[in-house]
């Protein structure tokens, strides 16, 4: 899967593995953070969540606008620079008033802003890669080992958060539990009820620093929101680490993956030879584009409520204990032993020689018995907290990214007759499979969610009647099922078919739907203290379906509008 792609593919997926590690790590923890610093309720933290994913993803459209006037290049080194800055203000410890909303406003458009300049021009760069004859068959495969280099950063990012969050609550005599930052915030306002006063007094009480049970429970409650939002701070500052890394992959290999970053307009300069379309051709292909960017839209709605509904149901509806084999999901060096060892596995049948298979063989042992070792030392019960479920996502696509593209190359090499070009579905039908897809992962949500209480009915405590974790690793599951269908191969299908002269523009555009899609899902969050647990993965599910049934419904008009 990796022979015969161009240097500047891993290159480029390197530095911008580095990247998302930052981007998801501050991610992990920021909803959380929203809410034990600030004490906002459901509604106004998804909503400030959702302005900043969607202003994350449709600053590229600036970013791709500006690219196709000054170059790629440009665009991704000024992108990271501000993104630095951004970061470092976010990792600054203030207080929850008026000054430490403005700093965290500001950061937060600067990082906005960075991700727009840096994120979509570096994928056209890898686009570029495969306008050379050469590679131009591998473009789909690229896309996907790239996409999977992305969620390697992830992979490991809600892991890093979390023992940065652990590291800084040990030092103050604290532990993490989930429900003490609502409850604190209660008695600080005066809201909190007699019954949920004695609740944070025994949470208090198990607090492993003695001058901590000393203080009084206002004294506590001030004391544990302030500590716990400033190791979130610092959590936020590793981004700063991440993006220093990946600029010196960026300017180590320039050299694999310059003669990529040239536009339309500097091509043109140079004399060298461009693609010619008519303008029936342009306009169709940016109309077809467009009808697929529409599509996405709900996609993104429902699959980024990893860091909001999903979070909130790993923190207030499952259970902060896991025993069995299932708590192997929750040790991230487990985990990527596990990933690493779906690769060599593969090794061992692409290999062409009896010395390559054997070496493989011997190396997916080895990862096999030290996941089992790392496995037998893991506690049982293991104690969790909420945001590990979010490394199940990136993990997913990382081990399944090799059986996804083994899956198409199989059917793409299937030439009959009647499919002279091979049985993969085109990219439009992925999409479209993948909507179906998500709807079903929504599906095992309303089942989790039979039976329990309503947010507003918790009124900020957690379910007596926790469900198992089982249940979102299976969301997580079935949703990466979806994403591979829709996202890398939305990208591929993007930087395949979108004029020259506009490339930067609709990559652009490819992440300003998600941005709609980014907001749209704040949806589910001001649902979330109105409707039941089921009405609200209810209407995510519905409205996967009815986007899907759409897209299936414009295939054959994208198809002819973009076929060679």
């Amino acid at each position: 899967m990796f022979k015969g792609q161009p240097k500047g593919l891993f290159a480029l997926a390197i530095a911008n593995t580095g990247e998302r590690f930052g981007y998801y790590t501050m991610l992990a923890i920021f909803m959380l953070f929203l809410q034990a610093k600030f004490g906002w309720g459901g509604s106004l933290a998804s909503t400030i969540y959702a302005v900043f994913l969607a202003a994350v993803y449709f600053f590229p459209v600036l970013g791709g606008v500006l690219a196709d006037k000054i170059g790629y290049g440009k665009c991704v080194v000024t992108g990271v620079s501000v993104m630095f800055l951004g970061y470092l203000a976010l990792s600054i410890p203030t207080g929850a008033n008026a000054m430490g909303i403005t700093l965290m406003i500001a950061a937060l458009a600067l990082i906005a802003l960075g991700t727009g300049l840096f994120k979509g021009n570096l994928q056209v760069l890898v686009g570029n890669l495969f306008d050379d004859p050469k590679y131009a068959a591998k473009r789909d495969s690229a896309f996907s080992l790239f996409y999977m280099a992305i969620n390697i950063g992830a992979m490991f990012a809600p892991s890093a958060a979390t023992a940065i969050t652990n590291k800084f609550l040990a030092k103050a005599g604290l532990i993490y539990k989930a429900d003490i930052p609502a409850l604190a915030h209660q008695l600080l306002n005066g809201t909190i009820t007699a019954e949920n006063a004695d609740r944070l007094a025994a949470l208090q009480g198990i607090m492993p620093g003695a001058d901590v049970n000393a203080m009084s429970a206002g004294e506590f409650s001030q004391y544990y929101i302030d500590h716990l939002s400033s190791s979130y701070n610092m959590g936020f500052a590793v981004a700063c680490i991440s993006l220093i890394f990946s600029m010196a992959v960026y300017f180590a290999t320039r050299k694999w993956f310059a003669h990529a970053d040239v536009n339309a307009k500097q091509a043109a300069a140079q004399g060298a030879p461009t693609v010619e379309l008519t303008p029936k051709q342009t306009k169709d292909r940016i109309v077809a584009l467009c009808m697929v960017f529409a599509v996405v839209i709900f996609f993104w709605m429902a699959f980024h409520q990893n860091g909001q509904s999903l979070t909130w149901f790993a923190r207030d509806y499952t259970q902060s204990t896991v025993a069995g084999w299932s708590r192997i999901g929750f040790n991230i060096w487990a985990l990527a032993l596990i990933a690493a060892s779906v690769y060599t596995a593969f090794g061992i049948f692409q290999a062409e020689d009896t010395k390559g298979k054997a070496i493989n063989g011997v190396v997916t042992a080895v990862l096999w018995v030290g996941a089992y070792l790392i496995y037998a030392g893991i506690d049982n019960p293991l104690e969790i907290q909420p945001q590990l479920f979010q490394q199940f996502n990136p993990f997913f696509v990382v081990a399944l990214t090799p059986v996804s593209m083994a899956v198409f190359s199989s059917l793409a090499a299937k030439k009959s007759e009647k499919h002279p070009k091979g049985m993969e579905p085109s990219a439009p039908m992925k999409i479209a499979l993948g909507m179906v897809v998500a709807a079903v992962g929504y599906f095992v949500m309303v089942l989790a969610s039979r039976g329990q209480a309503s947010p507003a009915q918790l009124a900020g405590t957690v379910s007596p009647d926790p469900v198992v974790p089982l249940y979102l690793m299976g969301t997580y599951l079935v949703l990466t099922f979806a994403e591979l269908l829709l996202s890398p191969m939305g990208i591929s299908f993007v930087s395949k078919v979108a004029p020259p002269k506009y490339k930067g523009l609709m990559m652009g555009l490819w992440f300003a739907a998600t941005a709609v899609g980014n907001y749209l899902s704040s949806i589910p969050g001001l649902l979330w203290e109105k409707v039941s647990l089921v009405a609200n993965w209810g209407i995510l599910m519905g409205l996967c379906i009815i986007a899907a049934v759409i897209m299936f419904a414009m295939l054959k008009k994208i198809n002819a509008a973009t076929a060679e």
